[in-house]
């Protein structure tokens, strides 16, 4: 297979680049934290009537959680805490920013979301390994449907990029994209076809989000930014399933069965 001489140079370093690319958005929305700290208390204050002090302590919340998620997952440390104190930031942002309200971003943050599933269920394999031949049929279950649902949220990511035009271009992207995300979604192919989007989706990110080619002061420059660590955490979920396989709830793992 064309992916597999890939996967064995890669082997050692992937899972290492996955998580650095996954946390990306959380270091980087924690760092903007520390450096908009008054606009952030601001938008805040002003959009839900809070106060100064319920403002400031949403701020100082994002920025430590954030952080500190992140110093856990890239040193393996209390990695399970640290990946539910990372959903509890984006369920937070969700509705302190009305993401909710907004289609688009709301399935971007799902995807996000299906990236941390896949981290906690790296995790939980990681803990696993300690106790070698030891039966945990029960307790392997929860990882593998974690696997299933990190892989059906991170295919959200790609359902934002769809364009409804008549151009070829648009056209030709669009069946190959739907077709490489139901690939990865059901579980067949999965590790070449992760990969393949891997390629695609870094691809669009450099191009459709070159925030560092925008003036810092301009307003556009941080919402390119955002989107492109947002983009470059889903490729690292994708990274993932390139480097622990779907997982045992997919099309590749019942072929071995028949």
């Amino acid at each position: 297979m064309a992916g597999k001489p890939f996967l064995r140079v890669t082997k050692q370093y992937l899972p290492h680049v996955a998580r650095l690319c996954l946390i990306s958005t959380f270091l980087e929305d924690g760092v903007r934290m520390w450096f908009q700290w008054g606009e952030q208390r601001d938008y805040i204050d002003t959009t839900w009537g809070c106060g100064y002090a319920l403002a400031s302590a949403f701020v100082l919340l994002n920025l430590l959680g954030q952080l500190t998620g992140c110093i856990l997952v890239l040193s393996r440390n209390f990695v399970q805490y640290a990946c539910f104190g990372l959903f509890g930031i984006i369920a937070l942002q969700t509705v302190a920013y009305s993401i909710l309200w907004d289609l688009k971003f709301l399935m971007r943050n799902l995807a996000l979301g299906g990236g941390l599933l896949l981290l906690l269920a790296e995790s939980r394999s990681e803990g696993k390994s300690m106790f070698a031949g030891v039966p945990t049929v029960r307790e392997s279950s929860p990882k593998q449907y974690m696997q299933l649902g990190g892989r059906v949220l991170l295919v959200l990511m790609f359902m934002t990029l769809l364009h409804f035009d008549a151009s070829f271009f648009s056209i030709l992207q669009n069946i190959v994209g739907t077709a490489l995300m139901i690939l990865v979604a059901v579980g067949f192919k999965t590790k070449l076809a992760a990969l393949t989007l891997v390629v695609w989706l870094f691809a669009i990110n450099v191009y459709f989000n070159a925030f560092w080619t925008i003036p810092v002061y301009k307003p556009m420059h941080d919402f390119l930014k955002y989107d492109f660590f947002q983009t470059m955490s889903v490729i690292g979920g994708l990274l993932l399933v390139v480097a622990l396989g779907p997982g045992g709830v997919s099309m590749d793992e019942k072929k071995k069965e028949w």
